[in-house]
């Protein structure tokens, strides 16, 4: 597809905006609580990754996620909507010259489902089939708001008054676009989608506790063997695979974004032994844990905000 001038202006001015606003690699807090600026300056091969429920759009460079045997491609032209806490396998291509450059918004429930629902009367239509994540092309519209998000968050007033109306623009016409529909009936599930959706978000907060299969299928109201089958249709593994991610993807921050050793990183995530936590963690990353905090120590770093006096340049 060729980029019209207008479209080639709004990218160059995107790019430039996120790499004022994310000089480093790894991940840079916006003025926004729930928007993340990402960069990586380098390839990164298929790495085990874990998304929150949100909107994640790259401006620069490329990003392929890979989850129950479907390729998803987020890229310039294509943002990856996320309706649950998901673990799966993401490869980053970027460079020095071209790094790859991009935001994640984390999605607020209330308003998402209360732009769900209104989106969903107001057209009358049928409810779609719930769908986990989806890849779906930019509308010139969404990267119109997009840019005037980045432009907000540039001017400390501007994020505070007119961040959240921008990033709820967004949303909306993330749900009102050409895979919405799925989304919307994900935000608003009933029936086993929604029951599943509960039990996700409790082990995505709660994973450090002791969490067993059978008291989560009471939860959502499962038998455990219709458990069991309706969270691979969802997560595309298993509860016990599921929750077992969580905690190391978890541990992983821990180590790289607070220092802690393994053993500490262990504890905190609900491991009673050291040893089963490493063999666990190398099974799933390919790394001991300090070898992989050291790989990836700069790349899944979390930096503040850019200072107020810095921010006020980036506006010029």
């Amino acid at each position: 597809m060729s980029l019209t001038t207008d479209d080639s202006a709004r990218r160059a001015r995107m790019v430039e905006l996120v790499k004022r606003l994310a000089p480093g690699e790894g991940y840079t807090q916006s003025l926004l609580e729930n928007v993340t600026l990402m960069r990586s300056d380098r390839p990164l091969p298929l790495t085990p990754a874990l998304y929150e429920p949100s909107i994640v759009f790259v401006i620069q460079g490329r990003k392929r996620g890979f989850h129950g045997g479907k390729l998803y491609v987020y890229d310039a032209g294509h943002y990856l909507a996320l309706s649950v806490p998901l673990p799966f396998n993401t490869e980053t291509q970027a460079s020095a010259a071209e790094p790859m450059l991009g935001l994640a918004l984390r999605i607020d429930p209330a308003m998402t489902a209360e732009l769900a629902m209104g989106i969903d009367e107001t057209a009358g239509r049928q409810p779609a089939k719930p769908v986990t994540l989806c890849a779906t092309p930019m509308e010139e519209k969404l990267q119109d708001a997009l840019l005037r998000l980045l432009q907000a968050m540039c001017v400390p007033e501007e994020a505070r008054l007119l961040g959240p109306s921008i990033v709820r623009e967004i949303t909306y016409r993330v749900l009102a676009g050409e895979q919405g529909g799925g989304l919307r009936a994900a935000m608003l599930a009933g029936g086993s989608f929604g029951r599943i959706a509960k039990v996700l978000r409790r082990i995505h907060t709660q994973y450090a506790q002791d969490l067993d299969v059978a008291t989560l299928a009471g939860e959502a109201n499962l038998s455990v063997p219709a458990f069991h089958a309706h969270f691979k249709a969802v997560t595309a593994t298993s509860p016990i695979q599921y929750i077992k991610s969580m905690r190391l993807h978890q541990a992983r921050l821990i180590m790289i974004r607070h220092g802690a050793s393994a053993a500490v990183a262990a504890e905190k995530v609900g491991y009673e032994s050291p040893s089963q936590f490493s063999r666990e963690f190398k099974r799933l990353f390919g790394r001991s844990p300090l070898e992989e905090a050291r790989h990836l120590k700069q790349l899944l770093s979390m930096a503040g905000p850019v200072p107020a006096p810095a921010m006020r340049s980036l506006a010029a």
